[in-house]
């Protein structure tokens, strides 16, 4: 896979393999995230920087200390940052002792400047005064110490960034525009999941596998393996059919941006144990190119359309789940004969018929080992609204619920 020496291919063979299993422990702990656990780790592969953005409680933080708990031998720092937060306190405090003997020094160690991975809560928080130094960091793995002289090279990998909202004012952007994979997480959606994070606050679950991935395979796949991927002309292709398509309803990424999504294609096929980028891949541009969330829909679409015909389908058929559920929010108020009647004539049927389709459609793919996740994700959206239904509209016992979906 890449490299010439036999060796050094079964080494980058077995270190795709055990992120495959990472990726795998971490999509069963943290419930509806198998896509973002996957994304994070092609985007570390691929050496760039991952923006988690959703609302408080969606487990974005455990996810990121629990991947990158799973590189031995890696230096991790985490911060949450503020409006105040100096830029000493990221990259490295002054040492007291030093200055006492009239010398000006920062201590480094713990601090972004020595880490390989890191995790930045609230990343669009960052202080004015620690703005170009955290550009920097992200942009050339570099930092200008407080006291002038040569910049300091940081080792890092990959940043994993949060925020609960999208950045405001023209500094916020600079950082975001430097994100190249931004993710959106919601609340549980399928009602059978939201049950099993109930049961696990109150049992005790046997310790799941923790397979881990030593540093030095982590970088020998960033810096050998992973650039050593095939992106075939038919990839290029599809690129440029994907932009000129993106173009025509006035979604414009820069060129940097999608010069660098080549790595994340390059990282994918990597992480599946493939030498050549293939359509599958392009799935992960999704969480590329777009700069709001209102946006990410319009190119959803147009990256499956390209790519995964089956995903496409499902996110028609999440069109008829979303109107049925804004429907029965406008009945809101009616009498349960009202509500009993329009379940009948038109929300069951046509929820048992979306949720059939999505069953083959989610077979059809898996057997043509393309990505499930679109799929997975309108299914989950098809089961609350199911869920809405029965409880609200007939009434039907909540502690039910679940077995009847």
């Amino acid at each position: 896979m890449g490299p010439q020496d036999p060796q050094r291919a079964s080494a980058a063979q077995d270190t795709a393999e055990r992120l495959r299993a990472i990726v795998g422990e971490l999509s069963d702990r943290f419930y509806e995230r198998a896509d973002v656990v996957r994304t994070l780790v092609v985007t570390l592969l691929a050496g760039q920087h991952s923006l988690v953005l959703g609302p408080p409680g969606t487990a974005k933080s455990e996810m990121a200390r629990e991947l990158t708990g799973r590189i031995v031998g890696a230096s991790y720092w985490e911060i949450l940052l503020s409006k105040f937060t100096a830029p000493t306190r990221m990259f490295g405090p002054i040492d007291v002792a030093a200055l006492a003997r009239g010398e000006y020094r920062q201590v480094y160690d713990g601090r972004a400047t020595t880490a390989h991975v890191a995790f930045i809560d609230e990343i669009f928080k960052c202080s004015t005064a620690a703005l170009n130094e955290t550009l920097g960091y992200l942009n050339e793995r570099i930092y200008h110490p407080e006291s002038g002289g040569a910049p300091v090279h940081c080792p890092l990998i990959g940043a994993i960034t949060a925020s609960n909202e999208l950045p405001e004012g023209e500094d916020s952007a600079a950082i975001y525009d430097r994100l190249l994979v931004r993710i959106e997480v919601t609340y549980l959606e399928d009602p059978s999941n939201f049950a099993a994070l109930v049961r696990s606050a109150v049992g005790r679950p046997a310790a799941p596998a923790r397979t881990t991935v030593e540093l030095s395979a982590l970088r020998q796949a960033v810096t050998e393996a992973v650039p050593a991927v095939d992106v075939p002309d038919a990839i290029v292709d599809a690129v440029c059919t994907l932009r000129a398509a993106l173009r025509r309803r006035e979604l414009i990424a820069s060129d940097r941006r999608w010069r660098q999504a080549v790595g994340l294609l390059q990282a994918s096929a990597y992480l599946d144990g493939r030498s050549v980028v293939a359509d599958g891949d392009l799935s992960v541009l999704t969480h590329v190119l777009w700069n709001s969330p209102a946006q990410r829909p319009t190119v959803e679409r147009e990256v499956l359309q390209l790519v995964n015909p089956d995903a496409k389908e499902a996110l028609d058929l999440a069109d008829t789940i979303e109107e049925l559920e804004t429907q029965l929010d406008a009945m809101a108020g009616q009498s349960r004969e009202a509500l009993s009647e329009w379940v009948i004539k038109k929300a069951h049927n046509r929820l048992a018929m979306a949720g059939k389709r999505l069953e083959r459609l989610r077979a059809e793919a898996a057997g043509a080992g393309r990505s499930t996740a679109a799929i997975d994700r309108v299914t989950g959206r098809q089961r609350a609204v199911r869920a809405r239904v029965l409880t609200e509209a007939l009434g039907v016992d909540a502690s039910t619920v679940r077995a009847q979906l």
